[in-house]
């Protein structure tokens, strides 16, 4: 039988909703608005594993707009980057941009990755995604001619990388869906809605 019930993106990531529209779903963005910095405070206070704090946000925006729409289906994602044990937000401005960029040189980090899917606010779905990332040691030179090139739209993603452009000269190796580091795993979310019958089998 097929699912009728509309799909949202409770997201306003560019990359996430650019995912979606080339693999032919329909569906409408509707960003949550929460206050990501005050959960990931008090989930850092309790310790909390990198790996959770990513699906608790991911959880805490479908959870949001899941209230308002209760018959849709809301999907909703987030990234956390950890390096040296280190967690990275997106970068604020192009000069913390140049920062992150100067302390990935070289080294390798996990980019985790929490996606869920939430129906009259339970969650249906959720999927969790652990990539490793090895940059090569480049210059400062080209770290500047990055950010000129691409500008403040660095600042849209974990990492200030922009892996589907320029941002590939950044990597040696990446081990890891590339949906997933690109904001959301395609491949298993298609999956699920194959098997609600929102999309064609």
């Amino acid at each position: 039988m097929k699912n009728d019930t509309p799909l949202i993106l409770a997201s306003a990531s560019k990359s996430r909703a650019s995912i979606l529209e080339q693999a032919g779903v329909n569906f409408q963005c509707i960003p949550s608005f929460c206050d990501e910095e005050k959960i990931k405070s008090k989930l850092k206070r309790r310790n909390t594993p990198t790996e959770i704090i990513a699906m608790k946000l991911a959880e805490a925006k479908a959870s949001i707009v899941s209230s308002k729409y209760p018959d849709f289906h809301i999907v909703a994602a987030d990234q956390i980057l950890e390096c040296n044990g280190i967690a990275y937000d997106k970068p604020e401005n192009l000069e913390q941009a140049r920062q992150h960029l100067l302390d990935f040189r070289g080294k390798p980090h996990f980019l985790y990755t929490g996606t869920v899917i939430y129906n009259a606010s339970e969650c249906v779905w959720q999927n969790s995604e652990k990539l490793e990332m090895q940059m090569r040691n480049y210059s400062d030179a080209f770290v500047d001619e990055y950010l000129s090139v691409l500008g403040t739209s660095v600042c849209e993603t974990v990492g200030a990388y922009k892996l589907e452009g320029m941002g590939a000269q950044l990597f040696e190796n990446v081990k890891g869906d590339y949906f997933s580091i690109l904001g959301l795993p395609l491949l298993p979310l298609l999956r699920y809605l194959r098997q609600i019958g929102f999309i064609k089998k």
